[in-house]
């Protein structure tokens, strides 16, 4: 059987791939991999084309079974990864025997770590992907003990010689100003680039809440209809505390967006744990 089965799934675990664009105009949003660089890393090495599903498990916990002779890679937040109690290396293959299991401890630095599997995740697709989407309840269920998982037959060419992991986690996000900086003092602008702001306990897959010691002021007061929002905004509820959208974000809201973070550093973002001083720089 090429199956992989959950003895326990930590805090949380869901089965990620990179998502089903498209569909906002129903109101679905694209979910996927929240770092999606790291899900595309762990796919590589095991030479799955990039679409794959993997596991996504933050804060670590997790631990899978091998009903069969698997390839293996662990990508993404920096664990200790084991099998049958012996360490791995994290951005490289392993090899898991069948019998065998795979062991993730909590983070020591990044929050979310992605484990790709030869094969890809194999659960059924809805609206053309496997993820699962936190937030409108599609696609597969949260993983939970005793689940098991198929593993599927496609495969890509196996990953170049090159392959060098992702850039260690930095605390400078780059950000685009609008569509709705107008709504604000020009002192807010300002403001949200240079200060620190503080990561708070209030985030998961739809986003990350975060604290300054200084609101962002509005320049407008009245009320914004609702308009889409995209993976990185940078919304600004009544309090002046920005909320960054991650995969599982609205696919509309009423508060203004200040700025959106980079395609390229949402990945960054989606690793960021509680407590994360961080500090905003305006490109473009």
């Amino acid at each position: 059987m090429r199956a992989l089965t959950v003895l326990q799934t930590g805090p949380l675990c869901t089965v990620q791939d990179r998502g089903r664009p498209g569909f906002a105009s129903i109101g679905v949003g694209r979910s996927g991999a929240a770092d999606r660089l790291s899900h595309d890393a762990a796919n590589r090495l095991v030479g799955n084309d990039s679409d794959a599903a993997t596991l996504e498990a933050t804060f670590g916990g997790l631990k899978v079974r091998a009903e069969f002779d698997a390839l293996v890679a662990v990508t993404g937040a920096h664990v200790i990864c084991r099998v049958d109690g012996t360490e791995q290396g994290l951005f490289s293959t392993i090899t898991l025997r069948a019998g065998q299991t795979l062991e993730l401890s909590a983070p020591t630095w990044g929050l979310r770590s992605y484990v790709a599997v030869r094969g890809g995740i194999d659960v059924p697709t809805v609206l053309g992907s496997r993820s699962t989407d936190t937030m409108s309840g599609i696609g597969p269920a949260l993983l939970s003990p005793g689940d098991v998982l198929n593993v599927g037959n496609g495969s890509a060419e196996w990953p170049a010689a090159d392959f060098v992991p992702p850039p260690t986690l930095h605390e400078t996000l780059h950000v685009r100003f609008g569509p709705r900086d107008g709504w604000f003092t020009e002192h807010a602008s300002k403001t949200l680039v240079q200060q620190l702001w503080t990561v708070t306990p209030d985030t998961d897959r739809v986003g990350i809440r975060l604290d300054g010691s200084e609101p962002l002021a509005r320049a407008i007061d009245g009320e914004l209809s609702s308009e889409g929002m995209v993976l990185g905004s940078l919304q600004v509820p009544p309090s002046g505390k920005p909320v960054l959208f991650l995969a599982d974000h609205p696919v509309t809201g009423g508060y203004p967006v200040i700025a959106v973070v980079t395609a390229a550093d949402v990945s960054v973002a989606a690793q960021l744990t509680p407590g994360t001083l961080v500090r905003f720089r305006a490109i473009g």
